[in-house]
């Protein structure tokens, strides 16, 4: 069997990845996450399927010893907006220097095995459409951004056997915490679910010829395409207020940049990772959400807010 290394597993697409990784029957799968209950708790149902390791990318003694038997690796771990974006360096510390970790790690024990990176469409600004060959556009306080770029550099600098995959505004279950409130409200944007995103993930590694020493733009296509503001006010009626919500729209910049992607139907053609749509995932999200009818009745005027707004 093929091994298979996820790190961030325990994250709302790493989830997902071990799911359809199990699914294909062909791999022996290593899922990495720091140790704490949130994450004990998400992986358990998996323990006697799965290798778990609990630990730091950082880790100089760890890493190497499980990357020197691994044919792939899935690398999901970072620092999500807006925690990356309240201090600078947190991002660096954790994500550039854990890639850097990692790239060591397969350069001295393992330079064949293939390294697939869950990079970030915000790169590219505050524009309306963007292709791979769109010049990124940072701005100083944008840490997230600036941390994923430097870590393309990187793997491109010291790896031969790597694909890069800039994923755009992730659908997924807010009550996991990683739904990106700090989006600008009227942008239209081409967003994806945390479903095909997985499934984009496990499929590459049928593909690595054809992805290798590549970047991608990753996208839902025509029937994941709306404004933002469309999507946040079904996502308030289904799922209600919550506290990140009320913390972004207070408190931080809508600094989290989407965008129309032109060229994202070529990884499509060669993974066929498209599946859902946003009324699927607005099903699903209903009927994965219970018992929040006070958080329902006070995003009313949220709603309200936002529609009325559109018209």
């Amino acid at each position: 069997m093929k091994k298979v290394l996820v790190t961030g597993a325990s994250g709302s697409i790493g989830l997902k990845v071990i799911k359809y990784l199990l699914s294909e029957g062909k791999y022996e799968i290593t899922a990495l996450d720091l140790r704490n209950k949130g994450n004990q708790k998400r992986l358990k149902k998996y323990r006697r399927r799965i290798n778990i390791i609990y630990g730091d990318i950082n880790d100089t003694i760890l890493i190497p010893s499980l990357i020197k038997d691994q044919d792939y690796i899935i690398h999901l771990a970072g620092v999500m907006p807006p925690i990356a974006d309240l201090k600078k360096g947190l991002s660096d510390l954790i994500e550039y220097n854990g890639t850097l970790n990692i790239i060591k790690a397969l350069d001295f024990y393992n330079p064949k095995c293939f390294l697939v990176y869950a990079s970030s469409t915000t790169i590219y600004g505050d524009i309306k459409t963007a292709t791979i060959k769109s010049k990124p556009n940072i701005l100083p306080l944008d840490y997230y951004s600036t941390t994923k770029l430097a870590t393309e550099d990187l793997i491109k600098s010291k790896l031969k056997n790597y694909t890069i995959i800039r994923l755009p505004f992730i659908l997924s279950d807010p009550s996991t915490g990683s739904f990106m409130y700090n989006v600008k409200r009227n942008t239209t944007l081409e967003a994806l679910t945390d479903n095909d995103a997985a499934y984009l993930f496990v499929n590459s590694l049928n593909h690595e010829a054809e992805l290798r020493k590549k970047t991608f733009n990753a996208g839902g296509g025509d029937t994941t395409t709306s404004s933002y503001r469309d999507i946040l006010s079904h996502v308030l009626e289904i799922y209600g207020i919550s506290f990140k919500y009320l913390g972004t729209l207070l408190f931080l910049d809508k600094n989290f940049y989407s965008h129309i992607y032109e060229d994202s139907d070529k990884l499509n053609d060669i993974l066929e990772f498209r599946s859902d749509s946003l009324s699927s995932y607005y099903m699903r999200l209903k009927r994965s959400t219970k018992n929040r009818l006070v958080a329902k009745f006070l995003a009313k005027p949220f709603i309200f807010f936002l529609r009325r707004k559109v018209k």
